[in-house]
Order: structure tokens, then sequence, then C-alpha cells
């Protein structure tokens, strides 16, 4: 599958970005999705990630309660809604899938056990 990231920008601290993740080339419903970040000079971390029917979705405690990770499966496509940004959240954003079987509604942290990354879009954050 095919990943294509977008929505980045520059914004205000306090502002709001959603990011979106459109997948192609096979069936985007078969994949739980995730979202990391990776800052200058910083490993890249887990930000978000949801179940293949939506279900489950799990965050990291840096991004609870600003963040939402949500897919529409009849757009093939995956969202981070990101409110309240602060500058700390400044960094490239990627989006991840990971295969599961039919019946699964777990989420994926490990980034190594993603199948397929997109290419990052850029958040930067202004105070």
């Amino acid at each position: 599958v095919q990943l294509q990231a977008s929505g980045g920008g520059s914004v205000q601290a306090g502002g709001s970005l959603r990011l979106s993740c459109e997948a192609s080339g096979r069936t985007f419903s078969d994949y739980a999705m995730g979202w990391f970040r990776q800052a200058p000079g910083k490993e890249r971390e887990f930000v978000a990630a949801i179940s293949r029917r939506g279900g489950s979705r799990y965050y990291a405690d840096s991004v609870k309660g600003r963040f939402t990770i949500s897919s529409d499966n009849a757009k093939n496509t995956a969202y981070l809604q990101m409110n309240s940004l602060k500058r700390e959240d400044a960094a490239v954003y990627s989006c991840a899938a990971d295969r599961k079987p039919v019946w699964s509604n777990d989420v994926q942290l490990n980034q190594y056990d993603y199948d397929y990354w997109g290419q990052g879009t850029l958040v930067t954050v202004s105070s």
C-alpha cells in the first residue's frame, strides 16, 4: 500500500491542524494505522494508533486529550486532528500501516512492526 501524508504546516501555539494519510494500492480496511513523529535530533516516537475497524485507539501520553486519530474506510484515509498545539509538538509526522487479520481490533504501537510508511509532513509550532 502507498501512503501519502499531508496537512502539515506552521501554526501558533494553541492552534490546530489536521493531518491526512491517504492510502492506495491495497484494501485500506485491512490495515491498522498509526502516526509517528520525529523532531530534529530526536528519535521517532509513537503518537497515535487506530485499529483496522476503528474500534480501538491509543495515544501517547504527551498528546492524550489534544490529538484525535480517526479513519474513513470509504475515503481510504486516516486522520490526525491536532488541537492545542505546543512547541514541543513540532516535528515531521509520518503515517504507517500494519496489516491485521479480519477479526483484529488491535492497535499497533511498535513502529518496527508496521508494514508500510508514508513520507513525512512537517509541523512547525511557533510561540
